[in-house]
């Protein structure tokens, strides 16, 4: 990976703390299951509601957290969600150890670091294009998600490791740690935010604004439906995963984490091939058939079985991972430099609230199916659901086009009205430059 913007301090710093806190993260996802499944000895619903309570946040305060965070410095918002994260994820250990841990508290831990997402995740995508300038959000994106991706590969193997060593509750403690240092980092920026302009505000009115231009514009229209569908059904595939893998396919903790390492190898691939493919093909081509073409691949997943089957596995993470990463990576470019900061907020909250908003209700679904017809059979459906979700980008402007529109309006604050992708067709020539 070229140096290019890690040259940069402010975002070295800010590139150091995210890294540090998905691995956490990463660590964290898998630790907190198996803290349920072997320290509380929990079934399959109760593993699945951990993630749908971590996911339930969205649903209740998505569309007005965008509108919040539009009225603050998003870095101390940010700084803000690490510190209560890090006091949240820090209990685990500390009752587990005096012996008082329950059920109940896990889902209150998995609750508030929703919380803390949810804030998190809308003031860093408001924020990450204050610190760059237009032409850097891709390659600032492309490094972050990079990075990411890496983590992802090494952060179940480490909580598989870590369970096995020291014990799962152990997992959480890193979860809680790298909170610590990512609010550091942040702490530790010298970039200047330009504050909200100071004006009569009205939270419905302003939550409007943002959903109004995620309705009104085709192109985010569109990518909303089909991120709704495709969360439910990913997200109902992963909160039955360490389940499937340790009772169904009967894998040690250690080695279940190293097999969900080795599947984040595909983030790993889109993040490094996105900028480039984007180039080649096209924006809107590599969102479009990054979903559609490489979603099918996950039906190898449910057929997963010791020994020479769990390439099966392998194969078909791998390939939807690469298919999702880089599609992600072009369409949040796209989204952070297309819309005036002002907004930003809001409209990124606006789509991510209904993106996530049937996430809870996936890993409930998941979990019913795992408890009534059994884990695999669940799996099928969810992975078949994923299939058929992506057929969806086909009823919008995306098959039509080569490139997303051009963000001509970048740096210039105007009316959302203005702002809308569809708007004229204009606006989406055969080829433009490209997020």
């Amino acid at each position: 990976m070229r140096p290019g913007l890690l040259a940069a301090r402010d975002f070295r710093l800010l590139w150091t703390g995210e890294t540090t806190s998905c691995l956490g993260s990463a660590i964290g996802g898998v630790a907190l299951p198996l803290v349920a499944l072997g320290v509380l000895h929990a079934g399959v619903f109760e593993v699945s509601a951990l993630t749908a309570a971590a996911w339930l946040p969205w649903v209740v305060i998505g569309l007005p957290a965008g509108a919040w965070v539009d009225r603050l410095p998003r870095r101390r918002v940010m700084m803000a969600a690490d510190l209560v994260s890090l006091a949240a994820f820090a209990s685990v250990p500390v009752t587990a150890w005096c012996g008082v841990l329950t059920i109940a508290q896990l889902l209150v831990v998995a609750l508030t670091g929703g919380v803390c997402s949810v804030f998190f995740k809308t003031a860093y995508r408001a924020f990450l294009p204050s610190m760059l300038g237009p032409g850097d959000v891709l390659e600032g994106n492309a490094k972050l998600q990079g990075s990411e991706q890496v983590t992802n590969v090494a952060g179940p193997g480490l909580a598989g490791l870590i369970a096995q060593a020291f014990g799962a509750v152990c997992g959480t403690l890193a979860d809680a740690v790298s909170f610590a240092v990512s609010a550091l980092c942040l702490a530790r920026l010298r970039v200047s935010e330009r504050r909200p302009a100071v004006t009569e505000r009205h939270l419905r009115r302003e939550i409007a604004e943002g959903m109004g231009i995620v309705i009104r514009d085709p192109l985010l229209r569109v990518s909303v439906l089909f991120g709704s569908l495709a969360n439910l059904v990913l997200v109902g595939y992963q909160s039955v995963l360490v389940v499937f893998l340790i009772r169904i396919v009967g894998l040690s903790t250690g080695i279940t984490g190293l097999l969900i390492a080795l599947t984040s190898l595909g983030g790993v691939l889109g993040a490094a091939v996105a900028r480039r493919a984007a180039a080649r093909f096209g924006t809107a081509r590599v969102f479009l058939y990054g979903k559609l073409l490489l979603s099918p691949a996950g039906l190898l997943i449910p057929l997963t079985s010791r020994g020479p089957g769990l390439i099966l596995f392998v194969a078909g993470s791998v390939t939807i991972g690469a298919g999702i990463i880089a599609g992600n990576i072009v369409w949040s470019g796209w989204v952070q430099t297309y819309y005036p900061a002002r907004l930003l907020g809001r409209v990124t909250t606006s789509a991510m609230a209904v993106n996530y908003g049937a996430v809870p209700l996936g890993a409930v679904i998941a979990g019913l199916l795992a408890s009534h017809l059994g884990v695999r059979p669940a799996l099928w459906v969810m992975l078949g659901g994923l299939v058929a979700s992506s057929f969806v980008l086909l009823t919008g402007p995306l098959r039509t086009m080569r490139d997303l529109p051009r963000p001509d309006y970048v740096g210039v604050d105007v009316p959302a009205s203005d702002r809308v992708a569809g708007a004229s067709a204009g606006r989406v020539p055969d080829r433009t430059t490209s997020e």
